[in-house]
């Protein structure tokens, strides 16, 4: 906030003006007013003395609250000195005392100009206050100069009469001293420690309020340089001149004021880490809310807090609330506060909020700070708090909620319930937690049938998310017997126990035998899930079409399904639709499935979503998209590591893949399939950074372990076309040969674009001569009929350099300027200096490349005419279900690409117009 400097110097100008004027015969009352601590009483002594030091006569008082009662208390310090009152009868008539008083000022006026300062003069014992106002009417006809300060602040206890307030105005000069800027106060600070960094100097000036007072203290106890941040606790501090002054601060302002001020910080202690502005406590409230509670006027609170604004105490936060301006202000205000009042107040204001109709997550924070309520309306709020936040993605707040909850008395079944919901976050919240004991002690707990099922799935999902895959399908498997008699529930934990098998491949080799048997026994008893469940695993073992099986899925997805099963059906499919290219078909899946998912419920097919999620941008090169969040922290590699991984080979980042590769011991990584791609990624990169020994070792390896989990199709990794490329450029002809012939006849089993046209390229660069181009202009022409992407490109740089070898240079370069044109496009950086490389290597001058919007690619492009068209980043997110980060690092990409600087300039771009229009540059061919 930005308010005035305050001026001292300019006070101290108006007392040295009616000093001159005294000179001069005429006197002047001057009233300095000022909120507690901005420096009153230092211009007035520096007036005393600096009026002293010129010759003026100087008679001095100070009031107190505590010389009320007595009657002239403050003038008596003022003629303490004067001969005629050593033993006066003070207690005599007032008006008598009073003019007696007046005839030794005037003797004194006579004898040479004269200062009188009061300090505090609204402390003042009533008699004294009078014999002022009286006495400052006479000023302007003698040498006399009535020097007081008054204080001004605003508070909840309604002020006497200020000593002006019968006076004319025409008789005083009135000077207000401000509070400081925040300009101001920097320069304070920075002149008292010039060594201070910009960010701690701005947390000074916040903590300080703009108060000179409370400033000056705050550097008195961190001026030894102990600090290097400002703390929020007032215990941090020593000697400990802040939480004096702040101590000071209150007293002054009176007992009302200070039980408002401390009701608000206690509140504001609820405020910490609060939800968006959606979910606040209107402001409008807060005045009538901090009365209720304090037993205050509501219209003087409000008053308060507009004052307290006004001088910096308070700031407003984003939610509209006056909060302190800094947290070690607030602990101040705190200081000798029982904790148990805090937490007595906490509770009331809890209950003060929900009557006003305040959101549950405002009102749940506030019993975060108190003791455990036991009221019927307490554990609601507190779960309904926990849905709120997880609905704005605050997981750890969430937890805090439920953690809360859980203290509360509570029948089994809901202590159950809600044990499963707490260990199901805490497992999702980085860091060591509770999660499996938590899940564990909710399995254990009688209750419902399908809650213990609830509670075995998240325990059996979390069990294997930690690596202990055998011991979370035991969990699973341990309730077949208990639950005989519910098959329906039976189905959903062996469709669990499918989902989890996955990560082990002794289990999974189990579980899919025993499935396929009782398929084949009694296919009735298997559920649609189950059945998709058997599809897959044909899919995966390279007995299946890709015609076929979505044929199976189709027909099994329109079938009625049971709401346990449903996600289990649709992750299935959702994978099989991706590896079978119909992306858009499993997009739908995955977001119905992910759509049907409850956040707070560990459940395997969550994290199967989510990777089939990844999986589709994958498929679609938006190598941007996936780069655009770093992989979550993990001990192994997992699936979007391995995404990471690929992106960044293709995107040309090649120290950045080192060291992502570089981040995990392969060695000691438990089995799964996510080591298995991770391990093909690294031999991507190995193959790239021309290690051709390890790629294949890496090729191999994932082929062994593949193969060991019954997974032979090249759907998933097509290792076997990577290790016959390692193979070809080591100079093992044959064994390429080999593993190329394998993959195309598995690829022709699935029978997709992708997976046969690779084969083909492949299979056509081991063959060589003749056939082998065939192959690979085969390759071509079914890749062609299928989404462009990489597999197109590599396919068009294997048919380029095929052409060359065979003396079509002409032929050969209009096809790799092809491949780097849509390798541009793509971002695939790697595959286009390969293009590129084969162009020069052809006789190429210049090789050909795109710029301007023809090199945006799909996403990129996708994004840009969304910008172009007015939509902010914001909603081009929530349109394309993206991170904002994402789109930003898209537009960022695509500015530099166009060659513009500013989003105007986006729809001339993007259709052509201007500098920045695509256009193809090419060498001549000679």
């Amino acid at each position: 906030m930005s308010r005035p400097a305050c001026a001292p110097r300019e006070a101290a100008r108006l007392l040295a003006t009616a000093t001159e004027r005294a000179h001069a015969g005429t006197g002047r009352l001057v009233l300095l007013r000022g909120a507690t601590g901005t420096g009153r009483t230092t211009v007035l002594e520096a007036a005393a003395e600096d009026a002293a030091a010129h010759g003026m006569q100087v008679l001095r008082a100070r009031c107190s609250a505590g010389d009320s009662a007595i009657p002239f208390a403050a003038v008596r310090q003022l003629f303490c000195l004067v001969p005629e009152f050593a033993d006066p009868a003070w207690d005599g008539d007032e008006r008598a005392t009073g003019a007696g008083l007046r005839r030794v000022l005037r003797s004194y006026a006579e004898q040479s100009p004269l200062l009188i300062t009061v300090d505090d003069v609204h402390l003042a014992d009533p008699a004294s206050h009078r014999w002022l106002v009286e006495t400052a009417r006479l000023m302007d006809r003698l040498p006399i100069v009535l020097a007081a300060t008054e204080r001004s602040q605003y508070d909840v206890d309604p002020p006497a009469q200020g000593l002006t307030h019968s006076l004319s105005p025409a008789l005083v000069t009135t000077h207000t001293l401000a509070s400081l800027s925040d300009n101001t106060a920097g320069k304070v600070i920075r002149s008292a420690l010039p060594d201070a960094d910009d960010s701690w100097i701005e947390d000074c000036v916040r903590a300080g309020a703009g108060n000179p007072l409370l400033l000056r203290a705050l550097l008195d106890d961190l001026s030894d340089g102990s600090h290097p941040v400002v703390p929020h606790t007032s215990a941090a501090l020593y000697p400990g001149a802040f939480p004096a002054a702040v101590q000071w601060w209150l007293d002054c302002a009176g007992p009302g004021t200070a039980e408002v001020a401390r009701t608000l910080a206690i509140l504001d202690e609820g405020w910490d880490d609060g939800p968006a502005p959606s979910a606040g406590f209107p402001a409008l409230h807060i005045p009538s809310l901090l009365a209720e509670l304090s037993g205050a006027d509501p219209a003087r609170v409000a008053g308060w807090i507009t004052a307290m604004t006004g001088l910096g105490l308070l700031r407003p936060d984003g939610m509209g609330r006056a909060r302190y301006a800094h947290p070690l202000l607030r602990d101040a205000v705190l200081t000798g506060v029982p904790a148990s009042r805090r937490r007595a107040a906490h509770r009331t204001t809890a209950e003060a909020m929900l009557y006003h109709g305040v959101s549950s997550e405002l009102v749940a924070r506030q019993l975060l700070l108190t003791d455990v309520v036991d009221a019927p309306w307490a554990l609601p709020v507190l779960q309904d708090a926990a849905s709120l936040a997880l609905r704005e993605g605050h997981i750890e707040d969430a937890v805090a909620f439920l953690r809360r909850a859980l203290d509360g008395p509570l029948s089994d079944e809901c202590r159950q319930r809600l044990l499963t919901e707490l260990g199901s976050l805490e497992y999702a919240v980085p860091g060591p937690s509770a999660a499996i004991l938590r899940l564990t002690e909710a399995l254990r707990l009688p209750g419902p049938p399908r809650e213990r099922v609830r509670a075995a799935v998240a325990l059996g999902t979390a069990l294997t998310g930690r690596g202990r895959t055998r011991a979370g399908v035991e969990v699973l498997r341990s309730l077949y017997d208990a639950l005989a008699y519910r098959p329906d529930l039976v189905r959903i934990l062996r469709q669990a126990f499918l989902q989890l098998s996955d990560k082990d491949q002794l289990v999974r080799q189990e579980a899919y035998k025993r499935l396929a048997e009782v398929a084949e026994r009694s296919p009735e008893s298997i559920s649609t899930a189950g059945h998709a469940f058997l599809v897959k695993y044909a899919v995966t073992a390279g007995l299946s079409s890709a015609r076929e099986a979505m044929l199976r899925l189709r027909g099994l997805l329109a079938e009625p399904a049971d709401p346990l099963s449903e996600p289990y059906l649709l992750g299935t499919a959702a994978a099989v639709a991706q590896w079978a290219d119909e992306l858009d078909e499993a997009k739908r899946l995955v977001e119905r499935g992910l759509a049907g998912q409850r956040p707070d419920v560990l459940h395997p097919m969550h994290e199967a979503l989510l990777n089939t999620r990844m999986d589709i941008v994958a498929a679609r090169a938006d190598y941007t998209r996936l780069l655009a969040d770093p992989p979550p922290a993990a001990a192994s590699p997992t699936n979007a590591h391995a995404h990471a991984l690929t992106a960044l080979v293709q995107t040309g980042r090649a120290a950045e893949a080192a060291r992502l590769a570089e981040a995990f011991d392969l060695r000691t990584a438990p089995e799964s399939w996510e080591l298995n791609r991770f391990l093909y990624a690294r031999g991507e990169l190995r193959a790239a950074n021309g290690d051709l020994a390890g790629a294949l070792h890496d090729f191999l390896e994932c082929g062994r372990r593949q193969s060991a989990r019954e997974v032979f199709s090249p759907v998933v990794t097509p290792w076997r076309t990577a290790a016959a490329e390692c193979q070809l450029a080591l100079g093992l002809p044959r064994e390429a040969l080999a593993l190329a012939e394998e993959e195309l006849r598995l690829a022709l089993v699935w029978n997709t674009p992708r997976t046969v046209g690779r084969a083909l390229r492949v299979l056509g660069t081991a063959t060589g001569g003749r056939r082998g181009l065939d192959l690979t202009q085969k390759s071509v022409r079914l890749l062609r009929g299928g989404p462009a992407g990489p597999e197109l490109v590599a396919a068009l740089l294997a048919l380029g350099r095929q052409l060359t070898a065979s003396g079509e240079s002409s032929h050969a370069r209009g096809i790799l300027r092809e491949a780097a044109g849509l390798a541009e496009r793509l971002g695939a950086i790697r595959l286009r200096d390969l293009a590129e490389e084969a162009l020069r290597a052809g006789g190429a001058r210049r090789p050909a490349t795109r710029s301007g919007a023809a090199s945006l690619t799909d996403s990129e492009r996708r994004i840009a005419e969304l910008a172009a068209e007015g939509r902010t980043n914001t909603e081009i997110a929530d349109l394309l279900h993206l991170a904002r980060r994402t789109v930003e690092t898209h537009l960022t990409h695509s500015y530099r690409k166009l060659g513009i600087q500013r989003r105007s300039a986006l729809s001339t771009a993007l259709t052509g117009g201007g500098a920045a229009c695509g256009s193809l540059v090419s060498g001549r061919d000679t």
